[in-house]
């Protein structure tokens, strides 16, 4: 199956940005190479840019109390597995301590070193950032790969606490939905929302079937067109019905 999540807001958007920002870094930085390590670097240069809302760190620090106090209501409830319960709310208040106790604006210590400044310069431009340009830089890139790493993971820490804040609240976002077995008829799949608030949107398909949903909605009507590829890669309407699993999600 192959999942794709649309978002109903701006906030939800830029949240899941940063999640796909994040998993590119992830797996860059534990790569060897100095040209994938290159891209560890660049991608916290676009994470930063994605992330200079200035309120995105009191928006997450609100939602996480929110949601904490929403699961301590259901201790009270027979039905909820005591231990999973108390586990997630663990994991609420360690991201909310941690993003708590990060200070400053996000990624001021990025901005304030010069040497990582002068690379972020270079690496807007196509090809700016080759070993003529940057020589200091091309060094670097030949110290051993465990030296590149240490180096990467001290710049990215500071930020780290964000990151695992946008886990957790995403987490939540995804299993507060109920999921429900539907139909395309002819390609197509359309459902009234009835004004009722939806934060996220998750379509699973086969991917044996080779449908691409392109998805459109707002707080009154979701439409899901099928879509498939033909040889050249263009776009053209699925012909026949197509059988996805849809799940809306809110806090």
């Amino acid at each position: 199956m192959i999942v794709y999540e649309y978002p109903f807001n701006e906030r939800i958007r830029t949240l899941l940005r940063l999640e796909d920002l994040y998993e590119k870094f992830s797996f860059f930085l534990h790569q060897s190479d100095p040209l994938q390590h290159h891209v560890a670097i660049a991608t916290i240069f676009e994470m930063l840019e994605v992330a200079g809302r200035a309120d995105l760190k009191s928006d997450l620090l609100q939602e996480l109390d929110r949601q904490k106090n929403t699961l301590i209501g259901f201790k009270s409830n027979p039905n909820v597995q005591a231990d999973m319960l108390d586990q997630v709310i663990s994991d609420v208040e360690r991201a909310s301590s941690n993003l708590m106790a990060s200070t400053g604006k996000t990624g001021q210590h990025i901005r304030d070193n010069e040497w990582l400044m002068s690379i972020r310069g270079r690496t807007i431009i196509p090809g700016g950032a080759c070993e003529f340009d940057l020589p200091s830089y091309h060094a670097w890139k030949k110290l051993p790969a465990e030296k590149r790493f240490a180096d990467i993971t001290t710049w990215f820490a500071p930020i780290a606490p964000l990151f695992d804040a946008i886990g957790v609240v995403l987490r939540l976002l995804r299993e507060s939905g109920s999921t429900s077995k539907v139909i395309a008829q002819a390609g197509s799949y359309q459902q009234m929302l009835q004004g009722k608030v939806y934060q996220l949107l998750r379509v699973s398909i086969d991917q044996g079937l080779g449908a691409i949903p392109e998805i459109s909605a707002n707080k009154y009507m979701l439409w899901i067109r099928i879509m498939s590829q033909d040889g050249d890669m263009k776009p053209k309407p699925f012909e026949g019905d197509v059988p996805f699993d849809l799940t809306l999600c809110n806090f």
